[in-house]
C-alpha cells in the first residue's frame, strides 16, 4: 500500500514516505488536530489478514506503549485504515538506524584499514589455511 501525499487517515495527513521495511512502511504525516508531525507505520492489508503478523504488530505497539527513553520514539496510538493498520509514532528528527550503523562501521574500519586491501595486522604475509592431500590423510 503506497500512500500519496495529502492522503488523510483519520486526522493524520500523509505529507510523504520516509521508508520501507519487512513489517511495512514509514510515512511523515500532519497530525491536523494537534498540530504536529508523526511518523506513520502502516502495515499493509496482506500483513493485516496474516493473524500471525497483525500480532506481532499488535505485540509491537503495545512494547513501544511501555517504554519511555529518549532514544526510542514514543507511540501515540493505533489507527484502523480501510487498507490496513497504522502505528502513530512520534517523529524523531536524524539519520535512521541503517545510516548510523554504516557511519560507525565505516569509523571503525577506518582505524583497522589503512588501504582498501591493507590488513590489520603487522604482517602483510599471504596466510593460507593448511591442507592435507588425500594421499596423506589416507595412509
Amino acid at each position: 500500500m503506497s500512500l500519496k501525499p495529502g492522503t488523510r487517515l483519520g486526522s493524520y495527513e500523509v505529507l510523504g514516505q520516509l521508508g520501507q521495511g519487512g513489517m511495512g512502511e514509514v510515512y511523515r504525516a500532519r497530525d491536523t488536530e494537534l498540530d504536529r508531525d508523526v511518523a506513520l507505520k502502516i502495515l499493509p492489508q496482506a500483513f493485516a489478514s496474516d493473524p500471525e503478523r497483525l500480532a506481532r504488530f499488535q505485540r509491537e505497539a503495545k512494547t513501544l506503549a511501555t517504554l519511555n527513553h529518549p532514544n526510542i520514539a514514543s507511540i501515540y496510538g493505533l489507527e484502523s485504515t480501510p487498507d490496513g493498520r497504522a502505528l502513530v509514532m512520534e517523529l524523531v528528527a536524524g539519520q535512521t538506524l541503517g545510516d548510523g550503523i554504516r557511519q560507525k562501521f565505516e569509523v571503525q574500519s577506518s582505524k583497522l584499514f589503512s588501504g582498501p586491501l591493507s590488513l590489520p595486522f603487522k604482517s602483510r604475509k599471504r596466510w593460507r589455511r593448511p591442507t592435507r592431500r588425500a594421499s596423506s590423510i589416507a595412509t
